[in-house]
């Protein structure tokens, strides 16, 4: 075998191994939002201190969110994993939003809005989604049971 055929060979494979991992991506988003209730969510775990404008742009990880019964599946768009990141519970608290300003909108999808959530755990996270998104988010979060609060502690 002459060495342009042994390149010819491994291009030849490295192209296959990008179209499967493409394919494989491409199947995990549809195995992903096969029941409904998805849309495009980007998450930030670690929100900047206030007037921290340097590293606002810091932390974002584009991702999908799908609502499963009480709790709200997070997965990362770019990833092997079919088990969400994160799960997030109903019992959270809305802040404020925001249109997201400087480096922080090239490093979200175009249009979406930053939302402050509080958990239940006490911790803060960032949510981005779009305006759509957000109306059944919000209508998600308030639609909860009466009660649900205390059912949550009480388990």
């Amino acid at each position: 075998m002459a060495w342009w055929e042994a390149i010819l060979d491994s291009l030849g494979l490295i192209a296959l191994v990008v179209v499967l991992i493409f394919c494989f991506l491409f199947v995990r988003r549809r195995l992903i939002s096969r029941d409904g209730g998805t849309f495009e969510c980007s998450l930030r775990t670690r929100p900047p201190a206030r007037g921290n404008a340097a590293a606002s742009a810091r932390g974002w990880s584009l991702g999908l969110a799908r609502y499963t019964g009480d709790q709200l599946e997070w997965f990362r768009i770019f990833s092997f994993a079919t088990r969400p990141k994160h799960t997030f519970d109903r019992a959270m608290s809305v802040g404020g939003r925001r249109v997201p300003h400087g480096a922080e909108a090239f490093s979200l999808y175009a249009g979406h809005v930053v939302v402050t959530v509080q958990l239940e755990s006490g911790r803060t996270v960032e949510l981005a989604m779009s305006q759509n998104a957000l109306m059944g988010f919000l209508a998600w979060t308030e639609a909860a049971p009466p009660g649900y609060e205390r059912m949550m502690g009480t388990t």
